[in-house]
């Protein structure tokens, strides 16, 4: 069973700058991505990688400002999310996963993922 443990989070005044990290004990399948919700809200789809080949998928609401990268050397995963330009409508927790299902690899949807971390809370002040 992979394991996903998360970190860099933090609070980070709108139009700074944060580094996600996520640390992937075993192979994560598919692909893995990140999400984020708010209380009261559907998780959202942030952004994914195929976990063999890349392949990149960004929501639009972070498309250009963030960028998600996976670095499978040493038989080590870790996902990372660069996030630049940050608003306070970016403000939630954010959840790192991985999708043993190959429909990860055209979409962002949570039912496609099936292993998640504990999560990280990202908070964006104006």
């Amino acid at each position: 069973q992979v394991r996903l443990v998360e970190s860099g989070g933090g609070s980070v005044q709108a139009g700074g700058s944060l580094k996600l990290s996520c640390a992937a004990s075993g192979y994560p399948g598919y692909c893995m991505g990140w999400f984020r919700q708010v209380p009261g809200k559907e998780r959202e789809g942030v952004a994914s990688i195929g976990a063999q080949f890349g392949g990149e998928l960004y929501a639009d609401s972070v498309k250009g400002r963030f960028t998600i990268s996976l670095d499978n050397a040493n038989a080590k995963n870790t996902l990372s999310l660069q996030m630049n330009g940050l608003k306070p409508e970016d403000t939630a927790m954010y959840y790192c996963a991985a999708s043993a299902y190959r429909d990860c690899l055209v979409a962002i949807t949570s039912g496609s993922y099936n292993i998640w971390g504990q999560g990280t809370q990202v908070t964006v002040s104006s």
